[in-house]
């Protein structure tokens, strides 16, 4: 809690942004953060509320009230350390996450929720900026070696607290660089790669080896994945030279539209796109790259990702980005008795559609039309739910001009050669299949490979990744030592 009436003194507080017409002109961070008073007001608004329902709100359990108390009180040390507690990267849930502790938050009832997420991101940043992120390597080591097959963020979770815990990891990414969605998925205007830069750094001198460019086991043949691997492991070789195995992978086959006219020029997965603009940030020459200057876009799909597409075409210098949504537009306003403390269903407008889109609500894809080859419109029809069923709306017919065409549905499943490798159980959506039992947890079919995150629960948000890492690397540390000390 902070001050028993803030939440009756004081308004909730949001962070700022830069002007539109200025952010558009790089890839840059946009968003002002708090600074020290406007941190210790959104602080006091935390109540005493009895009963914090932003900690299971918040899928790694931060111990919010705690260290908003801390913010009030100002002591900043004491508080990265206890967001550190639960966390291990707050600067990325900071930047990034759709904060469902805020959605739980007992103020938010009848009120606007406390700006938890933006504590957390002034409090990361200011230890960043004291000095206080240093590495915290094992004074003794076990012996013992894990192999971390993906670098994104449940990997690296899982390779830290195992690290911390004495063993010694290698974390194998197939791409040049360390980070997976958050290093080639996330705009860097929404996240700035030096933050897991230095995260990386702070890893290495704790022990931890990272080898990128390596993949392990196959990529299915014809898989437009990114891939950027020179090398290869066979799951073989990992599993004779490693004690344990932690299968990390994402969810990295996107959602296909097969409709008539999919296999013209200009028709591309989002994650197609997006990576190859971070590369280019990172200062990588690429050619080929796949751009929306001077084009009118299309964006199939209303999620996160589509809006990640929405800012990188405009910055690239668009015409026109119009988005779909195949389901109706949602309410400005949840009923929030009905829904809270879970994560409700409203209209939810990113900082890239106010930068210039134009958004469609209950319109479905019919076919691609195109000429000598190349697709140029996009034939669609508005539809509407009827007993549960989507019907099409009858004279709803309209072409709409598009030269680029970006599918931004969300991803089916983990890239099936690597559960195969393995020869690891899957469920019937394609997920590595373990459980999350306190004993036995995240441990697969296959003796001594574990497997966490995106690849075992399906497509989810980097918090859920982050906590998904951290009891598998309890789990793990279990199975090599036959108990644990690390949180779960």
């Amino acid at each position: 809690m902070g001050k028993i009436t803030g939440f009756m003194e004081f308004e909730r507080l949001e962070e700022g942004y830069l002007p539109a017409k200025e952010r558009l002109k790089n890839y840059k961070e946009f968003v002002i953060g708090l600074d020290d008073v406007g941190a210790k007001q959104q602080s006091a608004r935390c109540m005493d509320c009895g009963t914090p329902f932003c900690n299971s709100g918040c899928p790694v359990n931060n111990i919010i009230p705690d260290f908003n108390e801390l913010v009030f009180q100002g002591d900043w040390k004491n508080a990265i350390d206890v967001l550190h507690s639960t966390n291990n990267f707050p600067e990325f849930t900071g930047r990034i996450c759709p904060a469902p502790c805020e959605a739980a938050c007992t103020l938010n009832v009848n009120d606007d929720a406390v700006g938890i997420k933006s504590i957390e991101h002034a409090i990361i940043d200011r230890a960043w900026a004291e000095g206080w992120v240093q590495p915290q390597a094992s004074a003794t080591k076990t012996g013992k070696t894990v192999a971390v097959v993906g670098g994104g963020p449940a990997g690296l979770a899982a390779a830290q607290q195992l690290a911390r815990a004495g063993h010694l990891v290698t974390v194998f990414e197939k791409n040049d660089r360390v980070g997976g969605l958050l290093r080639y998925g996330i705009p860097d205007f929404k996240m700035e790669k030096i933050h897991i830069d230095r995260r990386v750094a702070q890893m290495e001198a704790e022990g931890v080896v990272f080898k990128t460019g390596v993949l392990v086991g196959a990529m299915p043949e014809g898989s437009v994945v990114t891939n950027w691997a020179k090398t290869v492991v066979s799951a073989e070789d990992l599993q004779a030279s490693f004690d344990a195995v932690l299968l990390t992978g994402g969810a990295e086959q996107s959602r296909d539209l097969p409709a008539p006219g999919r296999d013209l020029a200009g028709i591309h997965f989002a994650m197609e796109f997006l990576p190859q603009q971070n590369k280019v940030n990172a200062g990588d020459e690429l050619t080929g790259q796949l751009r929306a200057d001077g084009k009118h876009v299309v964006v199939i799909g209303g999620g996160d990702t589509g809006s990640d597409c929405v800012g990188t075409s405009n910055r690239h210098g668009a015409v026109k980005v119009t988005q779909f949504e195949l389901m109706p537009q949602p309410p400005e306003q949840e009923n929030k008795p009905m829904v809270w403390p879970y994560w409700p269903l409203k209209l939810r407008t990113s900082s890239s559609h106010e930068e210039g889109c134009e958004r469609e609500f209950a319109i479905s894809t019919k076919a691609f039309v195109g000429e000598k080859g190349q697709v140029t419109g996009v034939q669609t029809v508005r539809v509407e739910w009827k007993d549960g069923k989507m019907v099409e709306v009858a004279g709803s017919e309209e072409l709409i001009k598009a030269d680029l065409v970006l599918l931004a549905m969300g991803f089916v499943s983990p890239v099936a050669t690597v559960m195969s490798a393995f020869g690891v159980d899957v469920d019937a959506r394609g997920n590595a299949q373990a459980g999350v039992d306190e004993v036995g947890g995240y441990l697969t079919n296959v003796d001594k490979v574990f497997a966490a995150g995106d690849i075992r629960r399906g497509q989810s948000l980097v918090v859920w990744a982050i906590r998904e890492g951290r009891q598998a690397a309890r789990a793990v540390d279990q199975y090599l030592m036959g108990a644990s000390v690390l949180p779960r």
